[in-house]
């Protein structure tokens, strides 16, 4: 399975990017394209000070961009964006294929005192539900945010899938990426699963304190191993994924089978 990451800043109304971008992705053989967090939007500190009409209008003319580039590309886009609908704001991660779009919405969301999401969207505060699964020529993804890597219980919805590849959109910042790294490359060996991540870049400034979105996508495979990152500017990561190498790591380390065996008790 040959997948990206599309490494970007906020993107306003424009699509340039997008289309050079995934342009070039296609023309490489790529089947599945990741973005990262509040890049066809703008941070959520900044749609505080946004209209809903506004929020609304950025956010269908990037539908109706992706849609049409996933249906020309023949590649399946998943893109996190702000919806709109009867006056709420919903934080959610869409797909995007050549025949079919659908959504994902976020059910866990920071809520610190600096970066209250939770307070800020409306989603939905429910049981925790599996993730959105999709396959593409046979190769199963699981997706999630960047915020709900940190949770078992979802790990728990995502291993009774048995997914190969679990594709997290982020937005980290404040020089976390020694931890962030850690997280990932550990939930890649503990699960068995590659793990690919896309983080943004750019910056937000608040008052006197600057959030720098350092980017650093990466690529964790299913013994741990961190195979592939990207630095802090604009770029594209192709990578290579193998079904086999996942099926092999899962029956060398029998993680999955030693709690099947005691959940059949």
């Amino acid at each position: 399975m040959r997948a990206a990451v599309l490494q970007l800043n906020a993107q306003g109304m424009s699509s340039t990017k997008l289309y050079n971008h995934i342009r070039i992705a296609h023309k490489n053989g790529v089947k599945v394209l990741l973005l990262g967090e509040y890049v066809l939007n703008p941070f959520f500190k900044e749609l505080q000070n946004m209209s809903l009409s506004m929020i609304k209008e950025q956010s269908l003319h990037q539908i109706k961009i992706l849609k049409e580039l996933s249906s020309t590309y023949v590649m399946t886009i998943i893109a996190p964006l702000i919806i709109v609908k009867q006056k709420k704001l919903y934080k959610v991660i869409a797909k995007f294929a050549p025949s079919s779009t659908a959504y994902y919405q976020q059910q866990l969301l920071i809520n610190y005192s600096h970066w209250n999401e939770e307070k800020f969207f409306s989603n939905d505060i429910a049981k925790i539900q599996t993730p959105m699964i999709f396959n593409v020529d046979g190769f199963k993804f699981g997706v999630i945010s960047g915020f709900e890597l940190h949770f078992d219980a979802l790990f728990a919805k995502l291993d009774a899938k048995k997914v190969d590849c679990i594709l997290v959109p982020s937005v980290a910042t404040f020089e976390s990426y020694e931890r962030w790294k850690a997280l990932i490359t550990t939930r890649a060996f503990t699960h068995n699963c590659y793990i690919l991540r896309a983080n943004r870049i750019g910056e937000y400034v608040d008052k006197d304190i600057s959030w720098k979105f350092y980017g650093d996508s990466v690529l964790a495979a299913p013994n741990g191993e961190l195979l592939t990152h990207l630095g802090n500017k604009e770029e594209l990561m192709i990578v290579d994924m193998e079904h086999k190498e996942v099926i092999q790591m899962r029956r060398s380390w029998g993680f999955n089978e030693a709690i099947n065996k005691r959940n059949s008790l």
